[in-house]
């Protein structure tokens, strides 16, 4: 390609592959009673589509038929019967119910904005009458890196008292006597040289929330800091995990066979950048926070606005993209464009939507170094990206774009799909790379794509699914979201600061009848839904767009203004993109040593997996020659334990289909724990009796009191 993917003034733009979209998008919609089999055919074969160019009449000459609509306003199609308007009693209640129940919800969203009002008002009056900790929480707040967070939180903690309560194991959100037995026995047995039976403790803290420590009211204690055991705890668990690596006593078959099965158990991590339209800027700054300190996952999920960010950081090397993530790069962020309102509301009545696909396609090949496909994205960087999309079709499923469901559809127009809300872009058809690799054509028979997150904001069951993902941390910014987020026990890095009764902010009756309210909403809501009292407007589906689920175990919630709501759809300045990017930034900060706490432990058995990977039971001729790679193994990861680069040697090290298939063979189960010496506690395996994998617990489900 020739061009430098880190400087803002390379072009990708593949003419060619532009005008094949353009094609593509001429198509009717494969149910137009004009189209057959052959034509059906064509399309996914056709790059190049012959036109009429008459300027009275602009039509593709596989639709011979005119619609009998000849207005000028966007043409849609038929509006399907529900089934339930057969029903009289529906016809006549249908709408008069509808209105009430929307007239309700707007009292109750009232009733809310008072309560969210009441609560602030009285989390500032408490800081205010505190000269000093106002002062603190300002530092904080300004930090113009994260080691100036660190520190003023440090102080804060200390000032409030907070700090204490990291030294006491004793807490009733975790069961502390496992953790504190399970570190003592690690530690005593590492020291021992007992391999085999640390194999077995290993094996049974190996998992994702192990005895409650990844629960995020773990982190909301303090502004910074957890409980000094979960620290003991990860220090030990990654010493363990490295002595197991290097150790002689345990044969290199051995050694893989517990890394593939506790690599399973614990999961992966993944990063999803929710849509938002403009608010999406802010993923930059949690990129950016992450980046600085080694901490991105390398599946990275983007939906919407959000899919054009996580197009760009799965495109680029780490190194990259630290160089990119500048206030300057508002210049490549013309998405919008300054089209008067007569062009774009012309378009708009015409067309149906503000904006045109192929300009948008024209930007976004920048972003994703022209038409580059998932498959090609990952030999690149070794970065796993997904893009969610939605059906033009109401009923049919979803799809996450990613290198195992499209490895030769274009990032671009997988992006331009995700972010094809009604009104803004007609739906589009998804391309792909011919045979050839040099041409491109329709994806899926040229079927249309709209909106991800009308469905599937943040697709956590699919990455579970393709890339076992266990543990997700979440930019959220949707702007019908964000006016709804409120933690009542306070966030990761974000105590309660009420001097008595540290429980829920606001205080009690405040926290109760704020989600109260908010409960009464959805249950609204999901009436609407069950009933489709609510149209389909624009042939879309709207009944989840409140109703989906938005966050993870890590949900960021960065700061949106009220004045922020008028830049909604705008391209950013540099002075507004280097706000933005400041404001993701901040927000991340209190959650980083969180997510370090889970990487650690994560990239150590990533780390093990990589190096005996390849080495089955079967034992090789030579063994001293077979150590003495293995050795070399470890000693290219024996630098920097937090080194992402053991992540992107192999997708296997994410998703080993063959490998993981194994698992589930009776044979090789038994092997398995009989090696580790724990025929009676299968259990700890995470295995059932029919020697299955047991996903039902995805942590530890002791109940503490």
């Amino acid at each position: 390609m020739g061009e430098d993917p880190s400087s803002l003034d390379a072009e990708f733009i593949n003419e060619d592959d532009l005008e094949a979209f353009g094609d593509a998008l001429a198509y009717d919609d494969m149910d137009s009673p004009s189209m057959n089999a052959e034509d059906t055919s064509s399309v996914y074969h056709l790059s190049r589509v012959p036109t009429i160019t008459s300027q009275s009449d602009w039509k593709p000459v596989y639709n011979l038929t005119k619609s009998p609509n000849t207005s000028s306003s966007p043409h849609t199609r038929k509006r399907q019967v529900l089934p339930e308007e057969s029903s009289l009693t529906f016809s006549i209640l249908h709408y008069p119910l509808l209105v009430i129940t929307l007239l309700w919800l707007i009292v109750l969203s009232f009733g809310y904005l008072l309560v969210r009002l009441s609560i602030f008002v009285s989390e500032k009056l408490i800081f205010f009458r505190d000269k000093k900790g106002s002062e603190l929480v300002k530092d904080l707040e300004n930090a113009h890196s994260y080691a100036e967070y660190v520190a003023t939180a440090k102080q804060l903690d200390e000032y409030l008292d907070l700090n204490s309560w990291c030294h006491e194991d004793k807490y009733r959100y975790y069961d502390w006597r496992t953790l504190r037995r399970t570190v003592s026995d690690m530690k005593k047995l590492r020291g021992e040289r007992k391999y085999d039976k640390l194999l077995v403790v290993l094996q049974s803290c190996l998992k994702s929330n192990f005895v409650g420590i990844e629960n995020p009211i773990m982190y909301s204690h303090c502004y910074y800091g957890t409980k000094d055991l979960i620290e003991r705890y990860k220090t030990e668990v990654v010493a363990s995990i490295n002595a197991i690596l290097t150790t002689d006593k345990i044969s290199l078959s051995d050694k893989h066979t517990f890394f593939k099965i506790v690599s399973r158990n614990y999961g992966k991590t993944a990063l999803a950048l929710s849509g938002g339209a403009s608010f999406c800027y802010n993923h930059f700054g949690v990129i950016k926070a992450l980046l600085e300190n080694d901490l991105l996952p390398q599946i990275i999920s983007g939906t919407s606005g959000g899919g054009a960010i996580a197009g760009l950081v799965g495109t680029r090397t780490n190194e990259e993209l630290l160089k990119l993530i500048q206030p300057k790069l508002a210049h490549r962020m013309t998405l919008i464009g300054n089209d008067p309102f007569r062009v774009w509301f012309k378009r708009w009545w015409k067309t149906g939507a503000r904006f045109d696909a192929v300009q948008w396609a024209r930007i976004a090949q920048w972003w994703t170094m022209g038409s580059t496909t998932f498959k090609e994205l990952h030999e690149r960087t070794g970065k796993m990206l997904n893009i969610s999309t939605v059906p033009n079709d109401i009923h049919s499923p979803t799809i996450l774009c990613n290198e195992i469901t499209s490895p030769n559809c274009c990032i671009w127009s997988s992006i331009l799909a995700s972010a094809a809300v009604p009104g803004i872009l007609q739906p589009v058809v998804l391309m792909q790379k011919a045979s050839d690799l040099k041409t491109i054509e329709p994806f899926s028979f040229g079927n249309k794509w709209r909106d991800g997150s009308m469905r599937t904001d943040i697709p956590l069951e699919a990455l579970n699914a393709y890339y076992n993902v266990k543990f997700s941390v979440v930019s959220q910014v949707n702007p019908h979201v964000m006016l709804w987020i409120f933690k009542n026990r306070g966030d990761i890095g974000k105590p309660i600061v009420r001097k008595s009764g540290k429980t829920f902010r606001g205080g009690f009756i405040p926290a109760y009848l704020e989600n109260l309210i908010k409960l009464e909403i959805i249950k609204w809501l999901k009436l609407i839904r069950e009933f489709q009292l609510f149209p389909n407007l624009a042939e879309s589906d709207w009944s989840n767009l409140f109703l989906q689920r938005f966050g993870g175990n890590i949900t960021l919630f960065p700061k949106i203004r009220l004045t922020d709501y008028m830049y909604l759809l705008s391209d950013p300045t540099e002075e507004r993109l280097g706000e933005t990017i400041k404001n993701g930034e901040h927000v991340t900060y209190p959650t980083l040593l969180f997510i370090k706490n889970r990487l650690s432990i994560e990239r150590a058995i990533a780390k093990g997996r990589n190096v005996t990977k390849g080495y089955g039971r079967q034992a090789s001729p030579d063994e001293h020659e077979e150590e003495i790679e293995y050795q070399s193994r470890v000693n290219r990861y024996d630098g920097d334990q937090e080194d992402t680069s053991i992540y992107s040697d192999d997708l296997d090290s994410f998703y080993d289909e063959d490998e993981d298939e194994e698992v589930g063979n009776a044979e090789e189960t038994a092997y398995k724990r009989s090696f580790l010496g724990i025929q009676e506690e299968p259990a700890v395996l995470g295995f059932d009796r029919d020697g299955e994998i047991n996903d039902k617990g995805e942590g530890d489900t002791r109940k503490t009191k």
